[in-house]
């Protein structure tokens, strides 16, 4: 088993550390990405899916991701090359390959400006007709792990942050599934992008279809 040694030089990204407009920087150095409550509208209103998120990243390489739902008492964890488990049973992809049998989880988002609602509406019509279903939990990390755990089979947003994804995407890829870009590039967590799916196939037809938007990076 591979030991994590974390060294004093440790940092953190989280919403609450940018809440004042400050950049965040992801180096080199062991870095926690946290989000203490992504779903945070669901959290309010009493919707049950609302979680914790975090992810250990060192060399910029995502050693462990945690995503907790505790009204749920949903614990989904990853460790690099060690696979993904929901509550300690081991969980896998779903392994679907066609956009037209896929269940796809997107999200509105919190942000109302204009440009980004009219894509993200585009692509809502758009894909409809394409893939077997859509939905969405209000949660990127839970979306995520949804597609980990089997239950959807793609699920891509747009202007989320490094909080809200970090975890999300080492167990997406510890279940055998695949991040990306949504343009159809390799995954940046800080991009504010994010297309996760069962198949590289899958990712990849979405890509193609997607009509995209790039918000500033975090």
């Amino acid at each position: 088993m591979r030991k994590i040694f974390i060294q004093r030089n440790e940092t953190f990204i989280g919403e609450e550390a940018t809440s004042l407009g400050t950049k965040v920087e992801l180096t080199d150095a062991p870095t926690w990405i946290i989000d203490p409550i992504d779903g945070t509208m669901n959290f309010v209103h009493g919707l049950p899916h609302t979680c914790i998120s975090i992810a250990l990243l060192i060399n910029k390489t995502t050693e462990i991701g945690v995503v907790y739902n505790p009204i749920l008492e949903q614990f989904f964890s990853a460790r690099r090359d060690q696979g993904a488990f929901l509550n300690g049973a081991p969980i896998r992809v779903s392994g679907e390959k066609e956009l037209r049998k896929a269940l796809v989880m997107m999200e509105m988002g919190t942000s109302r400006d204009p440009e980004k609602m009219k894509i993200v509406l585009e692509n809502a019509n758009n894909l409809t007709p394409q893939v077997h279903g859509i939905r969405a939990l209000g949660s990127a990390a839970l979306n995520m792990c949804m597609v980990a755990l089997g239950g959807a089979d793609i699920s891509f947003e747009f202007g989320i942050h490094a909080w809200d994804i970090a975890a999300g995407d080492i167990i997406v890829r510890e279940a055998g599934g695949v991040c990306i870009d949504p343009a159809g590039g390799p995954f940046d967590v800080m991009s504010r992008r994010v297309l996760c799916a069962a198949t590289m196939e899958l990712a990849q037809e979405l890509a193609k279809v997607l009509v995209q938007y790039y918000p500033e990076r975090d």
